[in-house]
């Protein structure tokens, strides 16, 4: 145990920050995000108006609230680990509980997205450009939704002192799963909406 622990204060590669498995998953992840991304790019070349009308009934202001409210979680998860290798349970409880608002924050932000475009008739089958956004953002929803379930645990483990210096891959690992929701809502944001 004495080694998994310096290894993993160390940060060495057998043992990365959260554990290989969650790093094998988010590059899984990626990929499939990245691979997604390049096709809904090729087929933007072959429609680019129909794909530029399209995005215009997008709001780029709630996508970019959104981002901000995404990221800004992002660095309050963080630094409840932070807190929690330093024993401040307090602390890291209050990180989490503020990271896991914002999370809730941006499903009910992103629910609210997708009550407009289902209002107005935007379905999964409205045109090529409509099958990408929601086949993307909602692939994203879903893991935002099971990262804001992860937040509720560590929350939860973090309050009955379940986490200290000694043992927190689990919250460590939870928080890398919570930057790559992060990550891949910044890959597809400016892809779906800016560009």
């Amino acid at each position: 145990m004495d080694n998994l622990n310096q290894s993993h204060e160390e940060g060495s590669l057998y043992y990365p920050p959260g554990g290989i498995l969650i790093w094998i998953i988010i590059t899984l992840e990626l990929f499939t995000f990245l691979g997604a991304s390049l096709v809904f790019l090729y087929y933007r070349g072959l429609s680019p108006m129909e794909f530029k009308e399209s995005q215009n009934l997008l709001s780029p202001f709630i996508g970019t609230i959104n981002t901000i409210v995404l990221i800004t979680s992002g660095y309050f998860v963080a630094n409840s680990i932070q807190k929690i290798r330093v024993n401040d349970t307090k602390g890291s409880s209050t990180q989490i509980l503020l990271g896991l608002s914002l999370g809730l924050l941006f499903l009910l932000l992103k629910g609210y997205e997708y009550n407009q475009k289902i209002e107005v008739g935007i379905g999964f089958e409205y045109n090529t450009f409509f099958t990408f956004y929601w086949l993307m953002t909602g692939f994203h929803f879903v893991h935002v939704l099971f990262g804001v379930g992860l937040l509720a645990y560590m929350y939860n483990a973090v309050k009955h002192k379940k986490y200290d210096s000694n043992n927190y891959a689990d919250a460590e690992a939870s928080a890398v799963y919570w930057h790559m929701c992060d990550l891949i809502w910044i890959l597809i944001f400016p892809i779906l909406y800016l560009i």
